[in-house]
Formats: C-alpha cells, structure tokens, sequence
C-alpha cells in the first residue's frame, strides 16, 4: 500500500498534532507546578513535555520521508482540556497518558502492521510504552500530592536537593536544604518506598 493512500498516513498526522498539543499541555502544567512552589515536579513535567516533544519530531520526520507531495493532511480529533491546577492536573495527565498509551497508540500501531508499514508500526509501540511509564509516574505523583505524602514516607528513605545535591536519609524532607536553603519544592520525590 502506498502511504499517501493509507491511513496510517492519517494516523501519523494525529499522532504529531496529538503530540504537539501534550508538549503545550505539560509546558502548562509545569509553570503551574513551579509558580505552586514544586521546581523539582515542574522540572519532571517539563522532561515529559521534552520527550512529546521528541516524539513529535520522530513523526513529523517520518511524515516528510513518507509523503509524496506536500499537501495539507486532514485530520479530526478530540484533545483533553484540563484545569492546571497541580492538584487536578498530575491524575488528568495520568489518565491521558493511560488512554493513549493502550489505546490510541497500539491501535496506531495495528492499523500500520495491517498497511505493512512495519517502522511505523514500531515507532508507535515504543511511544506507547514510554506513555505508559509516564502513566505510571504521573499517577504515582498524583498520589503522593494527593495524600501529602511528597515529602514523608513510611520508611527511611534518601531525600536530595535537586539544586546543590545535599543528601539526607529520614522520614520526611526538610523545609529548607540545610546546605543551600533552597525550599522543600526543590527536593527529588522518592518513589522507591511509600
């Protein structure tokens, strides 16, 4: 089958639109993360954004081997808006990264094996699974925000200063590094141990 004929070609244009709207989307969410005081959290929404960003380069890439002519690519699809609001955001973001990750993307997936486009087919898999790891992340960190749990555990557990490296092990973060002062919001979030 000939790209220019195929709906993964369709499919490709989504999933770059798609792609381009979630970088957007945690670039938000990031800001809101560090103007709520979490510069440790908005760097790790911001690595997320980067990787959607990242994933979007891959298709628009093979967009531009693929196609034949250059002409406008007609898509339709849903986007997710959302209040950026940390505290609603992290479970919202879990979700659609869920959502997409099994669904969306695996289905993406089919369609290119079913088209014999078998590079596709394995571009979409490997986005799917980096969506489900961040799934994973995100839904965890909605959890800990949610039982403000950020900075205590059950355990001992090593606590850094994402600013100068200060390390600590305890129960809970300090308010303030004790090296740099720097605030709690710049402390790495264990996910080892609850």
């Amino acid at each position: 089958m000939l790209f220019n004929d195929s709906v993964t070609k369709e499919n490709v244009a989504r999933g770059f639109a798609g792609l381009c709207q979630d970088h957007a989307r945690y670039i938000f969410i990031s800001k809101s993360a560090l103007s709520e005081g979490y510069a440790y959290i908005s760097c790790k929404i911001k690595e997320i954004a980067e990787q959607k960003l990242a994933h979007a380069s891959v298709l628009y890439s093979v967009m531009l081997k693929e196609i034949k002519h250059k002409d406008n690519v007609n898509i339709e699809a849903g986007y997710p808006f959302e209040n950026h609001l940390l505290k609603t955001s992290l479970l919202d973001s879990a979700e659609i990264e869920s959502y997409q990750a099994n669904n969306v993307y695996p289905h993406f997936a089919k369609i290119a094996s079913d088209e014999g486009f078998e590079k596709i087919e394995e571009i979409f898999t490997m986005i799917s699974k980096i969506g489900q790891e961040n799934a994973r992340f995100l839904n965890l960190l909605a959890q800990k925000f949610e039982k403000h749990t950020l900075y205590e555990s059950k355990e001992k557990v090593e606590w850094v200063c994402s600013n100068c490296g200060h390390r600590s092990i305890s129960k809970k973060a300090w308010e303030n590094c004790p090296l740099c002062n720097y605030p709690k919001g710049y402390v790495v979030i264990p996910f080892d141990k609850n």
